[in-house]
């Protein structure tokens, strides 16, 4: 029975890439544009949400002030 738990926890999201309705969903739900998601489908060579995700959340820090001085010291 915890197995039956664990796989419907780990089920995967994929975005459709070429159905621009979802498409945009997927955009909105990440907070960034469509054009900024189709390029990082190309660059990540995956459409898999969770990867997409992670990929964001990383370019964010890597933006925020405190990670450039951490680089830069």
């Amino acid at each position: 029975m915890e197995y039956q738990v664990n796989s419907m926890n780990a089920r995967k999201e994929f975005i459709e890439i070429a159905d621009e309705q979802d498409r945009n969903y997927w955009a909105a739900r990440l907070g960034i544009s469509t054009e900024k998601l189709k390029s990082a489908v190309k660059a990540l060579h995956s459409m898999e949400f969770s990867k997409l995700k992670e990929h964001f959340m990383m370019e964010k820090i890597k933006s925020g002030s405190t990670y450039q001085r951490f680089v830069n010291q």
